[in-house]
C-alpha cells in the first residue's frame, strides 16, 4: 500500500430511508455522495459498505417462521446491492469514478469482489462500494465492512451513524450521558456497547483496525476525521 490514506466508510441502510422509514430518500443520497466526494478530493482512497435495512432485514424477515433465516439474509444481501447501485449513481453524478463489487456473482449489474482488483481500483482513485455483505448468511454488514476494511488494508473504518459517537449510556434516555472519545475493543465488547456487533469488533481488534464512530448528518465530519480531527466522535482502538 502507498502513502495515501485509505478508509472504509460504513453507512446503515436505514439512513438512506430518511423520515420515510423505507426506500431511498434521494436528498439523503445526494448528501452522502457530497460527503464522500469531499474526502475523495482530499486524495483519500475510499471504500464503502452500505446496509440494506431500508428495504429488508434478514433477521426480521425470518421472524414469522415462513422465511428461513438463510433466505432472509440472502434477501438482505440483495437489498444492499440495490443501495450500492443507487449510491454509485449519486457518486457518478458528482463526477467520481465508482465501482460496485458484490460478494455474490451478478455480472450483468456489477463486478464480483476480488481483493486485488478492489485494491487496484482504489489506487487509481476510484471509489469502491462493496455490496452483498460477506456473501454468507448469519453475518451482518458491520462484519462485512470490517472484513473488507482489513482486506483492502484500510487505515480505519468509519461507522457513520445518527449520533456523535459512543456514549456511556443511551443519550436519548439520559441527560447525563457522556460521550466516550476513546474506548478499547475489550470495553466495547464487554459492556455490550453497540458500536458494531461483537464479530466485527473482534475482527477489528485482531487486525488492529481503528473504528471511528461519527454522526453522518454533521456536514464535513468525514473530512474532519480523515484530516485527523477526531474531537467530535468516538474511536475504538487498542488502548494498551
Amino acid at each position: 500500500m502507498d502513502d495515501k490514506k485509505r478508509v472504509l466508510v460504513k453507512f446503515s441502510g436505514e439512513a438512506l430511508a430518511g423520515e420515510n422509514g423505507f426506500g431511498i430518500d434521494t436528498g439523503i443520497l445526494k448528501y452522502i455522495a457530497g460527503e464522500i466526494k469531499s474526502i475523495a478530493l482530499m486524495g483519500v482512497e475510499v471504500g464503502i459498505v452500505i446496509g440494506g435495512g431500508n428495504i429488508i432485514r434478514g433477521v426480521s424477515a425470518a421472524q414469522g417462521g415462513i422465511i428461513k433465516r438463510t433466505s432472509g439474509d440472502h434477501m438482505g444481501m440483495l437489498a444492499t446491492v440495490i443501495n450500492a447501485i443507487a449510491l454509485r449513481e449519486a457518486l457518478e453524478h458528482f463526477g467520481l469514478d465508482v465501482r460496485v463489487q458484490s460478494a455474490i456473482k451478478m455480472e450483468a449489474i456489477c463486478e464480483t469482489f476480488i481483493m486485488g482488483r478492489a485494491q487496484r481500483h482504489l489506487q487509481k482513485g476510484r471509489v469502491v462500494i462493496f455490496a452483498a455483505g460477506t456473501g454468507n448468511p448469519f453475518f451482518t454488514t458491520d462484519t462485512a465492512a470490517t472484513l473488507r476494511a482489513v482486506e483492502i488494508e484500510a487505515d480505519m473504518i468509519i461507522k457513520a451513524t445518527k449520533v456523535n459517537g459512543v456514549y456511556d449510556k443511551d443519550p436519548m434516555k439520559f441527560d447525563d450521558a457522556v460521550l466516550l472519545n476513546e474506548l478499547s475493543y475489550e470495553r466495547a465488547m464487554d459492556d455490550h456497547i453497540k458500536v458494531m456487533d461483537d464479530t466485527a469488533i473482534a475482527l477489528a481488534k485482531d487486525n488492529k483496525l481503528p473504528i471511528v464512530v461519527c454522526n453522518m448528518f454533521e456536514e464535513g465530519n468525514l473530512a474532519k476525521i480523515v484530516g485527523g480531527d477526531l474531537s467530535g466522535c468516538s474511536i475504538v482502538k487498542n488502548l494498551a
